[in-house]
């Protein structure tokens, strides 16, 4: 059975994902980083369990841990604050 799939915008982008991805699996498959360090370098997930916060980014306007959010049809997730 086919899983069903979700369009929503990252960065600006249309995008089609599984109902059962997170939101840090999508970054990761896409290739985008959730953010930035203070520094300057990439950041992504870790821990994939809420823990770390390294995978913070904005959906819908709210600052959300993306490993514990699930892509919905029609959502913004944002990684540039």
């Amino acid at each position: 059975m086919e899983e069903a799939k979700v369009k929503l915008v990252l960065n600006s982008v249309e995008v089609t994902a599984s109902t059962s991805m997170t939101v840090a699996a999508l970054l990761l498959r896409e290739g985008v980083p959730s953010r930035r360090s203070i520094s300057g370098e990439d950041r992504s997930p870790v821990c994939s369990m809420g823990v770390c916060m390294e995978c913070r980014v904005w959906v819908d306007g709210r600052k959300v841990r993306s490993c514990l959010v699930e892509c919905r049809e029609g959502m913004e997730v944002r990684t540039d604050g």
